[in-house]
């Protein structure tokens, strides 16, 4: 049972803590972001979270339980789906994905493993070359995975990072292979559902859509029919970006993964499994050169925290630290040496650095 109290209890500066809440209160009074929500959790004690702005520049106030696409927060699910079938025996970190998927062969795809594409070290695009004409005419999410298997590779698999949305788009068609199941439906069955994140879907749920925040779009989708807003993007429910969720259901799953794989009593995954996904593997991989390991570490499907870069978590958390962000304006993290996390939803694209003072302003706040 979720227990709510006060920052006092959790070993967090309410004052401190209000500086996180003063950035968010700013930005929205100052125009830089239409709406914000945030969650933060220390320890068992959760602080009542937050909702700042509208949830449209016409509508109404944003609730702090609003639901948002959250874009690339996404990813962390989809491998972890992934994650999920290796603990079952169904599959291994280092198959190769063409025994998985035949078609994805060619170009050099041959060499690459399952651990390439959880890592973001298989070489592949981050989005196929064709993204903007598939988008445009609704394609479904069939025809993308298609793209993906003809992609040319930008490397060898194993011997660069480079953030590939390709290649977390192929472990949905892997979780479909084996499974059976389409990616969302395993999603509700084995990770949403047990947790109790009844506000969490890979694509748009129609009970969902009155609750929804609009994204404020960048000027290259203003008018398109595929953009952020969209039914055709928000049901598509692309493994890459096509989540939605609030700031509490995805806390669920940072302190899952805080607590060894159970939440409540739930366990979704065994302890070691959990160890796994928040391990550097890129560290490990000998042909990445280091000065790009300083700079990309990052475990199975979580990005973990490094000391050489900002961004969307700020530079207060440890390298301990495991997160991600997504481009519609999200940001969520847990730190294993504070037992924190941080969960902050917004509506504003590309504000990473913005989102990494409000992390530093979190991170700071814990003191005792």
């Amino acid at each position: 049972m979720i227990q709510y109290g006060t920052p006092e209890g959790a070993g967090l500066s309410q004052g401190r803590l209000d500086v996180a809440y003063g950035l968010l209160g700013r930005w929205v009074e100052e125009g830089k972001i239409p709406g914000a929500a945030i969650q933060v959790t220390r320890g068992g004690v959760w602080i009542p979270p937050r909702g700042f702005g509208r949830m449209a520049s016409d509508a109404a106030p944003l609730p702090p339980d609003a639901i948002f696409l959250v874009a690339s927060v996404t990813k962390p699910l989809t491998c972890l789906a992934a994650v999920m079938l290796v603990e079952r025996g169904l599959i291994a970190l280092d198959q190769p994905v063409n025994e998985i998927v035949p078609e994805f062969a060619g170009k050099g795809k041959e060499a690459i493993r399952v651990i390439h594409l959880l890592t973001h070290t298989s070489g592949l695009p981050d989005m196929v070359p064709a993204n903007l004409e598939l988008r445009r005419r609704h394609a479904g999410l069939d025809e993308f995975i298609r793209h993906v298997c003809d992609c040319d590779l930008l490397f060898r698999p194993g011997t660069s990072v480079s953030y590939q949305s390709a290649g977390i788009a192929m472990l949905g068609e892997i979780v479909r292979r084996i499974d059976g199941t389409p990616l969302p439906a395993f999603l509700d069955r084995e990770v949403f559902g047990p947790l109790g994140m009844r506000d969490t879907s890979l694509g748009l749920k129609e009970e969902m859509r009155r609750r929804v925040a609009a994204v404020r779009l960048p000027e290259g989708q203003r008018g398109a029919d595929w953009n952020w807003n969209t039914d055709y993007w928000l049901k598509l429910g692309v493994p890459w970006g096509g989540m939605l969720s609030t700031v509490q259901d995805i806390t669920l799953l940072l302190r899952t993964f805080l607590n060894g794989g159970a939440f409540e009593g739930t366990r979704i995954i065994g302890t070691a499994t959990a160890r796994a996904m928040i391990t550097n593997y890129t560290a490990a991989m000998p042909d990445i050169p280091e000065p790009v390991k300083l700079a990309n570490a990052w475990g199975l499907g979580w990005h973990l925290g490094v000391l050489t870069s900002s961004g969307y978590f700020g530079d207060l958390v440890s390298p301990r630290m495991f997160g991600h962000g997504g481009a519609t304006g999200t940001v969520v993290w847990a730190d294993l040496d504070l037992d924190l996390t941080c969960a902050v939803f917004t509506t504003q694209p590309g504000i990473g650095r913005m989102l990494g003072l409000v992390s530093n302003a979190v991170a700071a706040a814990a003191v005792d």
